[in-house]
Order: C-alpha cells, then structure tokens, then sequence
C-alpha cells in the first residue's frame, strides 16, 4: 500500500461518459482524487483524466475492468489503495440498460443486467469494506426510478435495480456506524444511447411537475451532497426526477 493519499479518494465505477464523467468532474472540484473505472470506453476516460490531471496533477487513476469477472472488484479495491492508500468513498454508477421483453429474456441478458447493477456493487461494497471503514466512508449506488415503477419492456434491468435499492437499505443497516450507504435514483436526466422517440420524450416530461428533464449535474449534486454533506443521512435513497414518481 502506498503512503496514504492527502486528499479524500472516490472510486467511481463508469467514470468514463454520461453520467459518470459529470460526477467525476463534481467531486474532483470538490477536492477529491479520483479513480476512474471504465470498461469500454478508453478513449472517454483517458481523456478525461488527462482534463482532470490539467486542473489538478496527480489527483487521478485510470483502472480498466469487466465487472462481470468475479475478480474485478477486488481488483479495482486493490489497485486504487496501491496507488493512494487510502479510499473514502464508492460510487457504483456502472450500469447496463436494454429492453428484455418476457417472451424473449435470456440467461445471458439476466446475468449482464444483474452483473452490473446488482452483482458489482455489492461485492465492491465487500472488496472496499475495510478502507471505507478506516475512512469512515461512504458508498452512494446509483439506483433508478425504475425500481419502483417498472418501465415496460424491462423487467430483468427494473429487478436488477430493485436488488440494487434493497442491497442500499441493506448495506446501510449492516455498515453503520463506520460506513454510510445511500443511492441517488434519477428520472428523465439523460435518454438511453440508442435514442427515444420525440414524442416519448414529451409524454414522460408531460407527466413530470417541473417540466424539464434533469442534467447529469442534478445527479452529481445529489452524489457529492451524500458523500460530503449528509453526516446523518444513510440507507436513503434521494428521488432526483423533478417530481416525476408524484403522479401517476
């Protein structure tokens, strides 16, 4: 382990685009060094470590993992305390979306949608126990609306992200006092990357009392704010949809 890091260190799984690189962005302004996991996007991820060590030299790790490998979260847990010594905070934001329709779900596509929403974060929240407890940490899980309110069409990623609610609430009962868990559980903030319809679009926002689809800055907000600022607050997790779960 290398000397302990001066800086709170988060480790945040599919930093490298989307929603994940805003909250990289986020908690790297708020002075935390960054390990940024990514899978396939290399070229995403290096680039923004390289805008991330342009502000601040030194405050970034790039780690490459598939977090299907039973290995994996071991691995990254290994890697960042390697390099900082230390870990303060989790952030699994990893995640695959497709449709699975119940006529045609396989055990392929379960066991990907449940790999890297349900599976990864937790054995990562095992991997990384000691450190956050050291630290005394926090893990923030980024959940879904969709585990509430299923959307059509998706069953295996809705029960996926529902293990993943349940995995919150229980992680946080199970760490306290050591470590908090909590999950931020965004609305319409950025459409899948396959597109959605237009008229789609306007029909969910319809229904959303603030009228607007959030940003991926609504999101990062909310991760820094558990992380940081919320000293009393675990096994919570925040609706970050503009009102949307309020109507039917």
């Amino acid at each position: 382990m290398s000397p302990r890091h001066e800086s709170p260190v988060a480790l945040i799984t599919g930093a490298g685009r989307r929603v994940g690189a805003v909250i990289a962005w986020r908690l790297h302004a708020a002075g935390y060094s960054l390990v940024l996991h990514y899978r396939r996007s290399a070229a995403e991820a290096t680039a923004l470590a390289e805008a991330l060590e342009h502000v601040r030299p030194g405050s970034t790790l790039l780690l490459a993992a598939d977090l299907a490998d039973a290995d994996a979260p071991k691995r990254l847990v290994d890697g960042v305390l390697a390099h900082y010594g230390r870990l303060d905070a989790l952030v699994n934001n990893a995640s695959a979306f497709f449709p699975t329709p119940t006529a045609s779900a396989t055990r392929a596509q379960w066991d990907e949608l449940f790999a890297s929403n349900a599976q990864a974060p937790f054995f990562l929240a095992q991997a990384a126990l000691p450190a956050l407890r050291e630290a005394q940490g926090a893990i923030v899980n980024l959940v879904d609306i969709y585990a509430e309110r299923p959307l059509a069409e998706h069953p295996i990623y809705c029960m996926a992200k529902a293990a993943l609610a349940a995995m919150t609430r229980s992680l946080a009962l199970d760490l306290a006092p050591q470590v908090r868990v909590n999950g931020v559980a965004p609305g319409a903030v950025l459409w899948p990357s396959d597109g959605k319809g237009y008229d789609d679009q306007q029909a969910l926002l319809a229904r959303t009392p603030l009228q607007r689809a959030g940003t991926p800055e609504d999101v990062a907000g909310a991760v820094l704010w558990l992380l940081r600022d919320a000293p009393f607050v675990t096994g919570q997790i925040l609706r970050i949809d503009g009102g949307r779960t309020l109507s039917v």
